[in-house]
């Protein structure tokens, strides 16, 4: 079986490919990145060299090539992950989330229908989503599989039109697709424009902690291995043609995750403690800031037998403790070398 992941150089998708290769020996792992600020090879140092596994640097925005790689590996499935993915940037630069989350969705969906050519049998597109697309929440509720989209931001609206085209050439050419919709993920190898290790990487530096608006933003936080045995369980076992909502069961708000997080750092950095604290600062408010997400999980849970096995104060310690043995790898991320040396080598 031949299993296209794309964005596999990314935060969660080096998570999805170092366990495919575990979990799939028979099976050939193919990685497409476009290796943008967010991919990077580093993540994958540790495998890059297995049998079953071949990196293809390319960009989802080139359908022609698309088509020919398509042609050329004959892919059984596909995991899509590449995505544009920070909030912050879609606010800055709306159009660049369009191009690669909904156009770039596109040209994936015509190459796999074009090269499948209506022969589904045993194809699979598994698109990778998130739960803002559902829009905010109150102080009550969950996000279930059949709640309304609503989407707030740029992109959380290119990722809820990904979405819609995903379940559109399902209905109308009968690819055979599946949609997870994830809750925040954090863990190692997350590019430090994300909270967590950039609030790690700041308090290193004893640099400010900008907490937008008065930090009583609510999320559900995934540990990313967590994440990936749930792609893979949904790979597996999912029903064609569903959608599955992954979340954590951890609610946090910021400013309690933040303080959180400084506690750690103080203890794992033998500062004394509210050390990291004094560097919480609030600033003025994201624009169309959602105030709470959380995931009812409990349709994988019961047809899949998937629940997270790691608690928030857990998977943060085991977080902390890798960024801080990986200090390198954090170091070639924030100065940028790592895409310098990455692209030298893939041009």
């Amino acid at each position: 079986m031949n299993i296209l992941i794309t964005g596999g150089a990314g935060f969660i998708g080096s998570h999805v490919v170092r366990l495919f290769l575990e979990i799939f020996p028979e099976s050939h792992i193919y990685n497409l990145d476009a290796l943008t600020y967010a991919g990077n090879l580093e993540n994958l140092a540790d495998v890059e060299a297995s049998s079953n596994y071949t990196f293809i640097k390319g960009d989802i925005n080139d359908a022609p090539f698309l088509m020919t790689l398509f042609s050329k590996y004959q892919f059984d499935k596909v995991i899509h992950l590449a995505a544009e993915s920070h909030v912050d940037r879609s606010i800055k630069n709306p159009l660049a989330f369009v191009q690669t989350n909904i156009i770039g969705t596109l040209n994936l969906l015509n190459a796999a229908k074009e090269i499948w050519k209506r022969n589904f049998d045993n194809k699979l597109f598994y698109h990778i989503s998130t739960d803002e697309v559902y829009g905010t929440l109150g102080e009550t509720g969950l996000f279930t599989e059949t709640t309304s989209y609503a989407p707030n931001s740029p992109y959380a609206s290119s990722k809820a039109s990904s979405d819609h085209f995903v379940r559109a050439y399902g209905e109308t050419y009968g690819l055979p697709y599946i949609i997870s919709n994830c809750s925040n993920n954090y863990g190692p190898n997350q590019f430090p424009e994300k909270l967590i290790p950039l609030f790690i990487n700041n308090i290193i530096l004893n640099k400010a902690l900008p907490v937008y608006g008065d930090g009583n933003y609510t999320r559900d936080w995934l540990f990313v291995k967590d994440h990936a045995r749930a792609i893979a369980r949904i790979f597996k076992e999912g029903k064609l043609g569903e959608t599955y909502n992954i979340g954590g069961v951890n609610e946090w708000k910021n400013i309690d995750l933040v303080k959180l997080l400084c506690d750690k750092m103080d203890e794992k950095l033998s500062r004394k403690r509210n050390t990291s604290q004094s560097l919480i600062t609030f600033i003025k408010d994201r624009p169309g800031h959602d105030k709470r997400y959380a995931i009812d999980a409990s349709k994988i849970e019961k047809e899949l037998g998937w629940k997270p096995s790691v608690t928030f104060e857990e998977g943060l310690e085991l977080t902390i403790d890798w960024y801080l043995a990986n200090s390198s790898w954090l170091e070639n991320v924030t100065s940028g070398a790592y895409q310098e040396y990455y692209n030298k080598m893939y041009t």
